[in-house]
């Protein structure tokens, strides 16, 4: 796949998204919204990829929408046209979360608004000791419920943190990330890359349609009673028994061997 508004690049099952605007802390601009949605919705039936990794060019993550390439815009446009970049914005996360492989966040700086709604919308967060979060759509008189964050982010680190970080807008460094559940892991900035991709390649390396299946579970069991969870997953399994990737496992445990669920 080729984009303009970022690079991407794919090796030994691993897809690395990175944003690409480092004078401005990579901002969001339209193009950037539309190509990242048809990425992630791409990646789907690319069998190719099993993992993907996004990331930021230069000293940022992602410092959200830009200023003067969208929210200058916007002020222009009728109710109807900021209700259909409103809509642009949550399909990105929409199919972040629908993309049934890991995503892992190497956050290398500020992640802001937008471009904090990209990390949490990940699987995984590795963070750089220089990353910071902020989800500041109350500074600019929005919600702070915005791109899906009242959903996802009360069940990564609770309601009442959830709300304090909404409500306020205020930035938080990638330890005290790490103290909430945020962030899964923090390294020091030289280290940040490579660790993503030791991540991401144990991943790849794992059983891809039961990793699928995990994540697609682990959204959709949240608006589930604990009897339609047990159900579902009672289901999964099942039809997971009858994969090569079941008797893979099977067979490596028995053999004292690592499995091999990669395609031969």
């Amino acid at each position: 796949m080729t984009y303009r508004s970022f690079d991407y690049s794919s090796a030994d099952g691993v897809a690395t998204i990175r944003l690409d605007r480092p004078d401005t802390l990579n901002s969001l601009t339209f193009e950037v919204y539309r190509e990242l949605e048809h990425a992630f919705h791409s990646l789907q039936d690319d069998e190719s990829v099993r993992v993907v990794i996004l990331t930021g060019a230069g000293r940022g993550f992602c410092s959200g929408g830009s200023v003067t390439d969208i929210i200058g815009p916007l002020l222009e446009r009728d109710i109807k046209g900021k209700y259909e970049f409103a809509r642009l914005t949550c399909a990105v996360v929409r199919n972040m979360r629908r993309l049934r492989k890991p995503i892992v966040a190497a956050v290398n700086g500020v992640a802001a608004g937008a471009g904090a709604m990209l990390a949490l919308a990940s699987d995984i967060r590795i963070c750089s000791e220089a990353a910071r979060f902020a989800f500041l759509f109350v500074k600019v008189g929005l919600a702070g419920t915005d791109m899906g964050a009242a959903w996802l982010l009360p069940r990564i680190v609770g309601a009442g943190r959830a709300a304090e970080l909404l409500f306020t807008g205020d930035s938080i460094d990638a330890h005290e990330a790490y103290r909430i559940g945020l962030a899964n892991e923090v390294v020091k900035p030289d280290e940040l890359m490579t660790r993503a991709l030791e991540r991401a390649q144990k991943l790849a390396d794992g059983p891809a349609f039961a990793l699928g299946l995990t994540k697609e579970l682990l959204t959709n069991e949240a608006s589930m009673s604990l009897e339609e969870a047990l159900e579902a997953e009672a289901q999964v399994q099942a039809w997971l028994m009858e994969t090569p990737e079941f008797r893979e496992g099977y067979l490596a445990f028995t053999e004292k061997r690592s499995p091999s669920f990669r395609k031969r």
